[in-house]
C-alpha cells in the first residue's frame, strides 16, 4: 500500500507545471580538474563569466524578447556550478603514478606535455563509458529538477568534454520517445504491439525505458526490448512513473551552450547511418526544434579542441537530409566557431572564461545568428 501512494505521490508531482519566472545557467566543467588548484580555477572562471553572460542575455533585444519572454523572465543572479571532476580522481592518481615512474629518463618539457595530454584525454575517455557517464547525468538531472521545481528553467553551458555531458543529457533525458513509434520498430510479439498500441502513454526519454527495465542498450548500440511478456506489460505499465522520475521535466532544459568542444571528435560514430544510435538523435534534434529549444556550439577559433558540431543547415536543409517533417520550427541548432580569441594557440582552449566579457558577446551573437537562419 506505502509503494502505491509513493507511485501515486511521485505521478502527481511529475505533472505540476511550476510558474517559471527565472532562467538558471548551469556551468558543467571539462576534464583536468582533478584536484584542488583546477577545482578553484574551474568556479573562478564561472563567478567571471556568468556576470556577463547574464548581462548580454537580458540587454539583447532577440533574447529579450523570444527566451525572456519580454523582459518578464530574468536571468538568476547565482550562476548553478555542476562540478564532476572529482569522480575520475581516483583513476588519474593511477595515471599520475605511472608518469613519476619515467621522470628519471623523460626530458622536462616532453614530462609537461605528456601530463597535460594524459589527464585531459584520461578524463574525456573516461566520461565517455556509460558506467562512468551514467551516474553524471543522473546527479545533473537532479539539479534541474530542482531548479524546476524552484520556479526556474534551465540553459545549460557545457566546456570542453562538459560538452559529452551535455550531449548525453539531451539524448537520455528528453521526452522525445513515442512510445507507439519506438516499440513498432522493434522485434517484440504482435500481442505486445496491439497492448501498446492500446495502452498509450505519453512520451518518455531513453533513461525512463532503460531504468524501467523495457529495453537495454547493446554493446552495438541497439536497444534490445525485454522479451519476457509479463514483465515487459508490467513494466510498460509503470513507465509513467519513471517518466516522472528519470527524464527532464517537461519543458524546463530551454537550451545549451556547448564552448570549446571537442565533442565531434569523440562521437563522431554517430553520424554512422548503420548506427541505431543516429535514428535517435534524428528524433533528439526534431524535437529540439520543435519545442522552441536552442543548441548553440561556441569554439575560438584558436582553440584546437574546439571542432564545429556540423555545418549550419536551414530548417527545409534539416529535412531533407533527414527525411522527417519538422513541424512547427520554433527552437534551432547553430554553430559559430569562427571569432577570433585574441591568444595563441597554446592558450585558447583555457580562454574562455578569462575573456568572460568577449566570450559572452560571441554566445549572443550566435543566438542571433541561429535564430535568423531559422526564422527569417
Amino acid at each position: 500500500m506505502k509503494k502505491i501512494i509513493l507511485s501515486f505521490a511521485v505521478f502527481l508531482l511529475g505533472n505540476i507545471v511550476f510558474a517559471q519566472d527565472t532562467i538558471s545557467f548551469i556551468y558543467i566543467n571539462g576534464s583536468n580538474n582533478n584536484d584542488v588548484k583546477m577545482k578553484n580555477w574551474f568556479f573562478n572562471g564561472v563567478d567571471k563569466l556568468h556576470p556577463q553572460l547574464k548581462y548580454r542575455f537580458e540587454n539583447d533585444a532577440l533574447i529579450k524578447q523570444q527566451l525572456l519572454n519580454n523582459g518578464k523572465i530574468s536571468i538568476q543572479s547565482t550562476a548553478v556550478p555542476f562540478f564532476w571532476g572529482e569522480a575520475s580522481s581516483k583513476e588519474i592518481s593511477a595515471v599520475d603514478a605511472g608518469l613519476d615512474f619515467i621522470k628519471l629518463a623523460s626530458p622536462k618539457i616532453a614530462q609537461a606535455v605528456r601530463a597535460f595530454f594524459a589527464h585531459c584525454m584520461h578524463d574525456a575517455i573516461w566520461v565517455q563509458k556509460p558506467h562512468n557517464m551514467s551516474p553524471i547525468v543522473d546527479e545533473l538531472n537532479q539539479t534541474v529538477q530542482a531548479e524546476y521545481k524552484a520556479g526556474k528553467n534551465v540553459v545549460l553551458f557545457g566546456y570542453s568534454a562538459g560538452t559529452f555531458i551535455n550531449y548525453e543529457y539531451l539524448f537520455s533525458k528528453l521526452t522525445y520517445i513515442n512510445l507507439y513509434d519506438f516499440f513498432s520498430k522493434t522485434q517484440i510479439s504482435q500481442g505486445e504491439k496491439i497492448y501498446v498500441k492500446q495502452n498509450p502513454k505519453r512520451n518518455t526519454c531513453i533513461s525512463a525505458i532503460v531504468d524501467s527495465k523495457l529495453a537495454v542498450f547493446s554493446s552495438t548500440g541497439h536497444l534490445i526490448p525485454n522479451i519476457n511478456s509479463d514483465l515487459f506489460k508490467k513494466n510498460y505499465n509503470n513507465i509513467d512513473y519513471y517518466t516522472n522520475t528519470s527524464c527532464a521535466p517537461e519543458h524546463a532544459v530551454k537550451g545549451i551552450v556547448n564552448f570549446a568542444s571537442p565533442l565531434v571528435l569523440f562521437y563522431s560514430d554517430l553520424s554512422d547511418p548503420h548506427y541505431e544510435l543516429s535514428y535517435y538523435n534524428k528524433l533528439l534534434y526534431e524535437y529540439l526544434i520543435e519545442n522552441n529549444m536552442f543548441w548553440l556550439t561556441v569554439n575560438y577559433s584558436e582553440d584546437p579542441l574546439g571542432f564545429p558540431t556540423t555545418k549550419n543547415l536551414s530548417p527545409a536543409q534539416i529535412a531533407l537530409y533527414t527525411n522527417m517533417n519538422i513541424d512547427p520550427v520554433s527552437g534551432f541548432i547553430y554553430d559559430k566557431s569562427d571569432v577570433k580569441s585574441r591568444h595563441t594557440f597554446m592558450g585558447a582552449h583555457t580562454s574562455y572564461w578569462s575573456t568572460a566579457k568577449h566570450f559572452s558577446k560571441i554566445v549572443v551573437d550566435a543566438y542571433n545568428e541561429g535564430y535568423h537562419l531559422y526564422h527569417q
